[in-house]
């Protein structure tokens, strides 16, 4: 499979999420946020090109790299539990993005919905 393709499946699935994800590399820079996450970060969004610092306050910023670091020291660090969204009854979640070789090459944030038994298995109505 062609590399342009595997793209096309990847960013089909980020994008068919119904929650908010949003890629960063690894100079804390968005280079891209889902449907969801321009609805839910719509006060600051569009989010893809900026800094995180200049969206998160310096306490948030700095679990951020905590996280990251975290994220270096071995491959198998992967996924930072960041907030609880009580509005939305959601948990948001930092995970790390890795290549073939399993080096961190950038890291994303997505939720989490905390109410599992809320949908109907195979609902296809």
């Amino acid at each position: 499979m062609a590399d342009l393709e595997l793209f096309d499946f990847f960013k089909g699935i980020i994008d068919s999420e119904e929650g908010p994800i949003i890629l960063s590399n690894l100079d804390y820079r968005v280079i891209y946020e889902n449907s969801s996450a321009k609805k839910y970060y719509a006060p600051v969004s569009p989010l893809t090109g900026k800094l995180l610092s200049t969206l998160m306050d310096d306490e948030m910023m700095s679990k951020v790299v905590m996280s990251v670091e975290w994220f270096k020291e071995d491959k198998n660090n992967n996924k930072v539990f960041a907030f609880h969204d009580k509005t939305n009854n959601m948990d948001m979640y930092i995970l790390a993005i890795r290549n073939t070789e399993g080096k961190l090459i950038g890291f994303y944030g997505r939720r989490e919905d905390r109410t599992p038994d809320s949908g109907k298995e195979f609902d296809l109505d």
